[in-house]
């Protein structure tokens, strides 16, 4: 997968995104996370913060329709700075193993809250990307990328 240095850039630096699912009707569920990229895959954690409930809606569609896609964003009042990587994925959820533990450290690494958080009992979501949207303000920044890298 070959994106352009800024949208790169963009899914390095950016501390959120916005997930989107769909349970089996259709019915979509976008949400925050937190996430890392490991140059292949996308991964977020079921984390300590408080909610409402443990049998969460997003794990529900994703066990029910696997597609999801994500939205990396960047904004600001100069909107010649205004950017984004839409990213359409194949999700998994993971509750052990080798990718489970690697995840964790990676996720670790970028938000010290996860530091003092017992992750290891927690699913972990992995995202297989299979096609990326990049938009940039700046002239000639829009690309698409499919898995195999091909722009389009």
């Amino acid at each position: 997968m070959r994106l352009t240095p800024s949208a790169s850039r963009l899914i390095r630096s950016a501390r959120v995104a916005h997930l989107a699912t769909a349970d089996s009707s259709g019915q979509p569920h976008v949400i925050p996370i937190c996430f890392v990229f490991d140059g292949k895959s996308f991964y977020f954690a079921i984390d300590e913060k408080p909610k409402r409930t443990t049998k969460l809606k997003r794990l529900k569609n994703i066990a029910e329709n696997p597609n999801v896609a994500f939205v990396i964003d960047t904004y600001d009042e100069d909107w010649r700075k205004l950017g984004y990587i839409l990213v359409f994925a194949t999700a998994r959820i993971t509750n052990a193993g080798k990718t489970h533990g690697a995840a964790i450290k990676l996720l670790r690494r970028k938000y010290h809250q996860y530091r003092a958080m017992a992750l290891e009992k927690n699913p972990i979501v992995a995202l297989q990307p299979k096609r990326f949207v990049a938009w940039s303000s700046e002239p000639r920044q829009k690309t698409s990328v499919d898995i195999k890298g091909h722009i389009r």
